[in-house]
């Protein structure tokens, strides 16, 4: 059977074409008539959701990446566009990639383009997310809306050359032959990092100096700073903060956790949430976890793939309706655990995280939930 994965690696390997493929770009478009479009669930938090995207360029590396910026916004977003999970042209090239022969339209996100950041007395703590080999910084879409619908600022990261993604002159660069490795995933997350503390003191990073919303920099709370990554992701979270400690909780979405040099202790919250590579079959993930020597926790969702804590596990089954794709291959990406369980899983415990570690509340992760009786605690 096709797992997620290696259709990914398999995926990469075919289009490894070149760093640049120029495609005709159409920003949130609605979709046409008679053209479906697939959806998001929507997240539960109090906050209305904005975001924003970044061109940064890397001089010292020569390399230039795109990031987004999620925040809380204020109550009135009506006359902002809603933003897609990705522009047209990175979502086709990505769904074509990937085997799904469709021409749906890319699902509408909860977050309004440029909207104006919500006002408060204190500053929203700010977590970073890390994508996995060949793919893109809005996998993690429903996680990322969820925990800044509930008070955080979330800045997701395209790694260049290493997935799908789209500049702000049209170019869409898709995955290449180059090899990346965890800790090019790391530096690039580093560098975004230092664009933040630009951001906070009042700097525009971005490479054209676009407008952003009024109060973004002052919205973000530095001394509180959190990462996610999912595969390789998982591997970038931990090594980032085995070399920067401005990051004080990571999880791993299901990484292999394997990098050369390896990753070492870390004395800071982390959390695994394992499914096709769990610490009993995966050398590298018991390692790691034997290393962790601060506050530490292993969950695992019964009849999780390893694609089931991002949005494919919610998206792929409505692009199978649309397509050719087996039962078979159904099951490979996303596992025996239904979508809806999935969402709740992916909306509950990355909140329930980060709330703990960055906020010091919350009581999910004390022990099993009779609310999540498909989430297993590892001892």
């Amino acid at each position: 059977m096709t797992t997620a994965l290696s259709r990914r690696h398999l995926l990469t390997a075919a289009l490894a074409t070149g760093a640049a493929v120029p495609l005709g770009v159409a920003r949130g478009a609605a979709a046409a008539p008679g053209q479906a479009r697939i959806t998001l669930p929507k997240p539960t938090g109090p906050y209305r959701v904005g975001t924003v995207a970044l061109h940064l360029v890397d001089r010292s590396r020569r390399r230039e990446l795109m990031a987004s910026i999620w925040y809380p916004a204020a109550r009135d977003t009506r006359r902002h566009p809603v933003a897609p999970w990705m522009p047209d042209a990175s979502w086709h090239a990505l769904v074509a990639a990937i085997g799904m022969a469709t021409d749906a339209a890319a699902p509408l996100t909860a977050g309004r383009v440029g909207a104006p950041v919500l006002r408060s007395r204190d500053r929203f703590p700010v977590v970073l997310y890390s994508h996995g080999n060949g793919s893109c910084r809005a996998e993690t879409t429903i996680v990322v809306q969820e925990l800044t619908s509930h008070g955080y600022v979330v800045v997701t990261v395209d790694h260049t050359d290493d997935g799908f993604s789209e500049f702000p002159d049209g170019r869409v660069t898709v995955p290449t032959e180059n090899s990346f490795t965890p800790w090019d995933y790391a530096r690039d997350m580093t560098f975004v990092l230092d664009r933040l503390e630009d951001l906070a003191a009042g700097r525009n990073p971005d490479a054209e100096h676009r407008p952003l919303p009024a109060g973004l920099g002052a919205a973000l709370d530095l001394r509180r700073i959190g990462m996610f990554g999912w595969s390789k992701g998982a591997t970038s979270t931990a090594l980032v903060m085995n070399v920067d400690r401005r990051v004080r909780a990571g999880i791993g979405f299901d990484g292999e956790m394997q990098s050369q040099p390896p990753v070492t202790g870390i004395d800071r919250p982390f959390l695994v949430m394992s499914a096709e590579f769990p610490r009993a079959t995966e050398e590298s993930v018991a390692r790691f976890w034997s290393l962790l020597r601060g506050w530490r926790l292993n969950l695992q969702a019964c009849g999780a793939a390893h694609g089931s804590y991002n949005d494919q596990q919610w998206l792929i089954p409505q692009l199978a309706e649309l397509t050719d794709l087996s039962d078979e291959e159904l099951a490979g990406w996303v596992g025996t655990l239904k979508p809806s369980r999935a969402v709740r899983i992916q909306q509950a415990y990355p909140l329930a995280f980060f709330d703990l570690h960055l906020r010091h509340r919350g009581h999910l992760l004390d022990g099993p939930s009779p609310a999540f009786p498909e989430v297993h605690f590892i001892p």
